[in-house]
């Protein structure tokens, strides 16, 4: 399996606010995922309005923009092999207070509009590539050999 599948995290306005973004780290880290971009940044409606895009429609839609234009967020790509995927396992669902524990929200959280973590969604083809485009230009991601790889990966070439 390849290693190198990128996905988008955003530690929340909510986050940052109680002081979670090196908590966040701390278990993507852990879990072996190779942090790639990361950017402390501040979304204006606009933005707010093409991440959101797909819920435009939906009675949520105002709440989902006020909060996340609410303070800054932590924008971050991670790398790693199926990591859309490990991210989403690790997130827990989106209610927080249904979240199992052990996972972000499951820990971290209790409220389904202030749920600490967004990750690209693992069943919509592109989505990580899509949102990465949106936050980050290529020229402010890295491309580095974690030395730890063989520690984390079995068929890892010498």
């Amino acid at each position: 399996m390849s290693h190198d599948e990128r996905t988008f995290v955003m530690a929340k306005p909510d986050a940052v606010q109680r002081g979670l973004i090196g908590n966040i780290i701390g278990r993507l880290e852990g879990r072996g995922l190779k942090l790639v971009g990361a950017k402390f940044m501040q979304i204006d409606e606009a933005l707010a309005h093409e991440h959101y895009g797909e819920h435009e429609d939906e009675p949520f839609f105002d709440g989902l923009v006020e909060f996340i234009t609410s303070g800054p967020v932590m924008a971050m790509v991670w790398e790693g092999a199926d990591a859309t995927r490990q991210v989403r396992q690790m997130m827990g669902t989106t209610d927080p207070a249904e979240a199992a524990p052990g996972t972000i929200r499951g820990d971290l959280g209790l409220d389904l509009g202030q749920n600490v973590i967004h990750g690209s969604d693992h069943e919509d083809p592109g989505a990580n590539e899509r949102e990465i485009d949106l936050f980050f230009d290529e020229g402010e991601l890295v491309d580095w050999e974690k030395s730890d790889a063989e520690w984390v990966y079995e068929d890892v070439d010498h």
